[in-house]
């Protein structure tokens, strides 16, 4: 068999091939910085993106509701048969990744928190004791996720977490970095941070990206900053090498498509920003229809005969 041959896996009744699409998972617009990494590194696979525009955001809920919200985007998605899911929120990897990963043994996830730690870890070089900041919000934070995904890797590392609950929003209203607001909160909750002198720096929501030169201006040339968005795919790339369903590229690029359950114009007006291009008109998706889809998928299961 050539690389440029059709190759198919089936499993668990979920069928995927070289040709299958990528999806992109997230509360609202900061995936898409995970899209744009993408983008880079497999600009011949195509995306399919969903933004939960309208339960953004994810950061200040409970495990169980975000829990179901993945639940929800993924029995909605899994028609298309994709060959690879990421969620892209560093909120829903800390506080759903696990849970949905054991009820979806079938389908291959992946999510920010673990490569953003194993850069963090690299920056930090030989030191022993390495002082790590991680900037997320306050789901994130709270879970411990990242704190125990560095510790995993360089167990004498010192790790700080600061919350950094009106990032997210902010962006969101699509502030732009000279805005005195946004000048204003990463001073503010980068501080402490700087004050403890850290060597690394991790961004621990895909939103943050978009404020990246602004925040390595603020921790000054001698911290690296981690975007956990460029280290997603890169991973990415590296299960679909290893599962030998890196897509040919034939010198075409992949498509992208948006899911939103929010109307809002503001999505396309803003996906640009994130993304350095304009994207189509995002396809609006109703509560209502993701409620349907994740009881479809539940009824399904119970009723697939065991193996």
């Amino acid at each position: 068999m050539t690389n440029d041959e059709p190759r198919w896996l089936l499993t668990g009744g979920h069928v995927t091939s070289l040709n299958s699409p990528i999806v992109v998972l997230d509360s609202g617009l900061g995936g898409l910085t995970v899209v744009r990494s993408l983008r880079g590194v497999l600009a011949q696979e195509d995306i399919l993106y969903f933004g939960d525009t309208a339960r953004v955001p994810y950061g200040s809920k409970s495990a169980a509701t975000v829990t179901t919200f993945v639940r929800q985007i993924i029995a909605y998605l899994q028609p298309y048969n994709p060959k690879h899911i990421v969620i892209a929120c560093n909120t829903a990897t800390a506080l759903a990744m696990q849970t949905i990963r054991e009820e979806l043994p079938h389908l291959s996830i992946s999510g920010v928190i673990e490569p953003g730690a194993r850069a963090a870890v690299e920056a930090a070089g030989e030191q022993l004791r390495p002082l790590i900041g991680v900037i997320g919000t306050e789901a994130t934070i709270r879970s411990g996720a990242y704190e125990k995904a560095i510790l995993r890797r360089r167990q004498y590392a010192r790790v700080i977490c600061r919350a950094a609950p009106l990032l997210v929003p902010i962006i969101e209203e699509g502030r732009p970095t000279d805005d005195p607001v946004v000048s204003l909160a990463v001073r503010q909750y980068l501080k402490p941070l700087i004050e403890q002198q850290i060597n690394v720096l991790v961004l621990g929501c895909t939103h943050y990206p978009i404020y990246k030169e602004l925040i390595a201006q603020a921790v000054g040339p001698s911290v690296a900053v981690i975007d956990s968005a460029d280290k997603c795919a890169e991973d990415v790339q590296r299960r679909l090498r290893a599962a030998r369903l890196e897509r040919p590229s034939h010198g075409q690029a992949g498509t992208l498509r948006c899911f939103v359950t929010d109307e809002s114009p503001r999505f396309a007006a803003l996906a640009g920003r994130f993304l350095g291009l304009r994207i189509d008109e995002p396809a609006w998706v109703s509560l209502d229809d993701l409620h349907a889809a994740s009881g479809a998928a539940a009824a399904e299961t119970k009723l697939r005969p065991a193996v």
